[in-house]
């Protein structure tokens, strides 16, 4: 029964990790087509990150564990193909401290916070803001997404939800009794 259930955890965990949205993906395709029509220095670099971003989920994603700098990078090449996608649009604070980054975390943990705060706080937002901020020391992650967003259903589609529900049933799973998740709506 122990096994059975450890089993069944497991699919769970993977499922759960596999929700990442396919929009980012046809997204980043559809800049690559404008950077390749402008003849842009940007699309060497932006289908190496595309790439590197892509091994990780298909490749490193299925160990329980990654290093924390694995994750850290392959979040920094998230944040800096969305910043392609919206350019000038929008107002874009990172701060990354990562002072042990030999840890140990769960994979494809802090990215759907990071595409929730794109996927909410940019479009039809005046000055969209989004400020996002990862530090580690004495044992301690803190990681920290801030976004504006539009408080109307004309913002939400039909998976809207799925990544923040998703990612708190698996800090449940992973780390009972062992994290804080504060999610907070302000004006």
């Amino acid at each position: 029964a122990a096994e059975i259930q450890k089993e069944n955890l497991k699919t769970e965990l993977s499922f759960l990790r596999s929700q990442i949205s396919p929009h980012f993906l046809f997204n980043v395709l559809n800049n690559i087509v404008a950077l390749v029509r402008l003849k842009s220095e940007e699309l060497e670099p932006t289908i190496i990150k595309l790439s590197s971003l892509l091994q990780y989920m298909l490749y490193e994603t299925d160990e329980e564990k990654v290093l924390l700098r694995n994750e850290e990078e392959s979040l920094r090449n998230y944040i800096d193909l969305q910043k392609i996608r919206f350019s000038s649009d929008l107002i874009l604070n990172t701060s990354f401290d990562v002072k042990e980054e030999w840890h140990t975390i769960e994979p494809m943990l802090l990215i759907p916070f990071v595409e929730n705060a794109f996927k909410h706080g940019t479009g039809l937002l005046q000055n969209p803001e989004i400020d996002i901020q990862l530090y580690s020391a004495n044992n301690q992650l803190d990681f920290f997404v801030k976004n504006k967003y539009l408080n109307s259903d004309t913002a939400k589609d039909k998976t809207s939800g799925i990544g923040l529900a998703n990612v708190k049933r698996r800090l449940q799973l992973l780390y009972p009794e062992r994290h804080t998740l504060s999610i907070e709506h302000n004006r």
